[in-house]
């Protein structure tokens, strides 16, 4: 199982959400790459970074942060955050990305994920974030038609390789994983998932490592010290 330690980005500094809630952050970086370069040295091989601003945008406001981390480091790199046309997916392969994750826009507009998955294969991810058993898009604020079964089954037959699954209810909580939720989702489902919200032990990373999932995030545990990322990622193994 591979490791993703997470950076969330708003205004060019490292911050991370509790719950999502934009109102509840906390700075932990103003300079995200050197925080990506910590995250090299301690073993990673791949990073996570999502764009707060973009989520609500649909632009790009972080573009020069995601090049810097690109240059300064050789993990492999994925971006999400309101990516909603085939210019950004583009742009941010362009400029350093090595796969791009598309969220409400996944949702809302198949299309443009199918011509995505079309051109790009296995560089375009889904993000599949679960509140209650739907799909919750636009930042974690609405719930859309789908149950998450039924979106990931829909995911799966368009072609779609990795989905980032995120327990919102879990997520910035340090309060664990979901476990059942993660082994359910392995046992059904041919595609790589990666475990998002809550990762907050070693226990947690050696469960879900149990469960043959592609891999698991890591955010706000690393930043309080709960996890130590060389550990994590040893275990993983």
């Amino acid at each position: 199982m591979n490791i993703f330690p997470a950076i969330d980005l708003y205004d060019k500094k490292a911050v991370r959400l509790y719950k999502g809630d934009y109102n509840q952050m906390t700075i932990y970086s103003e300079k995200p790459w050197e925080v990506a370069e910590n995250f090299e040295k301690a073993g990673a091989k791949f990073i996570h970074v999502v764009d707060l601003e973009g989520a609500k945008t649909g632009k790009t406001p972080n573009l020069e942060i995601v090049k810097k981390i690109a240059e300064k480091t050789n993990l492999f790199l994925e971006i999400g955050g309101g990516i909603r046309d085939m210019e950004t997916v583009k742009t941010y392969l362009e400029n350093g990305a090595n796969r791009v994750i598309l969220g409400t826009s996944a949702v809302n507009d198949e299309s443009f994920l199918k011509e995505a998955i079309s051109k790009y294969g296995e560089k375009v991810a889904v993000g599949a974030d679960v509140k209650d058993g739907y799909i919750a898009i636009k930042g974690w604020v609405e719930k859309s038609q789908y149950s998450l079964e039924e979106f990931l089954s829909k995911m799966q037959s368009i072609g779609v390789k990795t989905v980032i699954c995120t327990d919102i209810s879990k997520d910035g909580a340090m309060k664990g994983t979901n476990l059942a939720l993660y082994k359910a989702l392995s046992e059904k489902y041919t595609l790589d998932i990666i475990a998002s919200g809550g990762v907050s032990t070693i226990d947690d990373i050696k469960e879900l490592r149990k469960m043959n999932l592609y891999g698991a995030i890591i955010g706000k545990a690393y930043y309080t010290g709960a996890i130590d990322l060389s550990e994590a990622i040893e275990v993983a193994k």
